[in-house]
């Protein structure tokens, strides 16, 4: 049975990242995620840098038929950018976030819990939520930990 941790509400700085902002559906997202990984993990191996943090999927709507996402890297600072990669920092500010324990497909609870924590705190989403992936391909999927990250207005 998937699993979450509590709602946290923090402040964030500023973090720097390359991204690539694409449109796919759901049921193509998995290949996208993949390659457009690779692309940012290429292109960051061409510069002799790393990751410094968590790969992330930035949600941008949740219409299944046509996602909005852009994939992305932390990065230490500003870097190059490489046709669709994209420097993209993430905005810093106020958000919510919790710890996900589960199978991606069974997350939507975990979505609905959130709204509802945002909107009986008096507070508004801004619209995009992030998925920072601790574990990936591989991983048995009751094993798979997501962070989840809603910026608040």
């Amino acid at each position: 049975m998937p699993r979450i941790s509590n709602i946290d509400l923090f402040k964030t700085a500023d973090q720097p990242a390359l991204t690539i902002r694409i449109r796919t559906s759901v049921d193509k997202l998995p290949m996208v995620i993949g390659q457009g990984f690779g692309q940012l993990a290429a292109h960051l191996g061409t510069l002799g840098e790393h990751l410094a943090g968590l790969p992330f999927v930035a949600y941008h709507n949740m219409d299944m038929a046509d996602l909005d996402v852009e994939l992305g890297f932390p990065v230490a600072g500003m870097l190059p950018e490489d046709g669709d990669i994209k420097y993209a920092p993430v905005p810093g500010g106020l958000i919510i976030s919790c710890m996900y324990l589960g199978p991606y497909c069974d997350m939507r609870p975990v979505y609905d819990e959130m709204a509802a924590w945002i909107a009986s705190n008096g507070y508004i989403a801004s619209g995009t939520a992030y998925e920072h992936y601790l574990n990936g391909p591989g991983t048995p999927e009751e094993q798979l930990l997501t962070q989840i990250v809603m910026p608040l207005k």
